[in-house]
C-alpha cells in the first residue's frame, strides 16, 4: 500500500479529494480552484482505483494557475499513478514526475502542512532503494513547526489528527518529537 495510514483515514482522504473535484469541474471554470475537502475524498479512492486516479489527475491538471496545493495533489497522483502502473519504466517516470511536482508545490508554499505531509507520507513509503527519501527529514520537521506554530492552512481536526496519526506511526520521529505529537493528539 502506499500510504502507511489505516483504510478509513486514507479513504476519507480520498473521498473526500473526489467529491471535491467532481462538483467543481462541473460548474467552476478552469481558474477556479475545487474544493480540497473533495479532492481529499477522491484520492482515498484513487489509492485503490486507477480510473479514479488518472480522472482526478486529468481534472486536476486541466486547472490553469495552480496553487502549491493543487500541484501536491497532482504529485500525489502522480505517485498514485505508479502504484497503479505495472510497467517498470513507468513506475520510474511517474516518479520522477511526482518528484518535481512536489518541487514545484513546495517552493510554492513552503509552510503548508498539507503539502508537506502528502510528501513525507509518499516518500516515506517508497522503497528507499529508489532513492526518493530525500526530503523525510525536511518534511518532518516543517509539519512539526507548523503544529507548534498552530499553522494548519487548510488542514481541518481530521487531517490534523491523520497528519499527527501516520507520523507517529511512522517510527521516523525522535522522542522528543513524539512527545509532541501525543500531546497535540490529546488535545484535539
Amino acid at each position: 500500500m502506499l500510504f502507511s495510514l489505516s483504510r478509513f483515514q486514507l479513504r476519507y482522504v480520498l473521498l473526500t479529494l473526489l467529491a471535491a473535484v467532481c462538483l467543481s469541474f462541473k460548474s467552476a471554470p478552469e481558474t477556479t480552484e475545487p474544493d480540497v475537502h473533495v479532492i481529499r475524498k477522491l484520492l482515498v479512492t484513487a489509492l485503490e482505483s486507477k480510473k479514479t486516479t488518472d480522472s482526478l489527475y486529468k481534472s486536476l491538471t486541466a486547472i490553469k494557475n495552480r496553487s502549491g496545493l493543487i500541484n501536491a495533489y497532482i504529485g500525489t497522483l502522480e505517485a498514485l499513478k505508479a502504484k497503479h502502473a505495472w510497467n517498470p519504466y513507468y513506475k520510474v517516470k511517474y516518479l520522477n514526475d511526482c518528484e518535481k511536482t512536489f518541487k514545484t508545490a513546495v517552493a510554492a508554499d513552503p509552510h503548508n502542512i498539507e503539502i508537506r505531509f502528502m510528501r513525507f507520507s509518499i516518500e516515506h513509503n517508497v522503497p528507499k532503494f529508489l532513492g526518493y527519501t530525500k526530503n523525510l527529514v525536511d518534511d518532518r520537521e516543517e509539519i512539526i513547526k507548523q503544529l507548534d506554530a498552530k499553522n494548519y492552512t487548510s488542514a481541518d481536526k481530521t487531517l490534523q489528527r491523520t497528519i499527527i496519526k501516520f507520523l507517529l506511526e511512522s517510527k521516523r520521529c525522535t522522542a522528543e518529537e513524539q512527545h509532541k505529537l501525543n500531546q497535540y493528539l490529546a488535545a484535539l
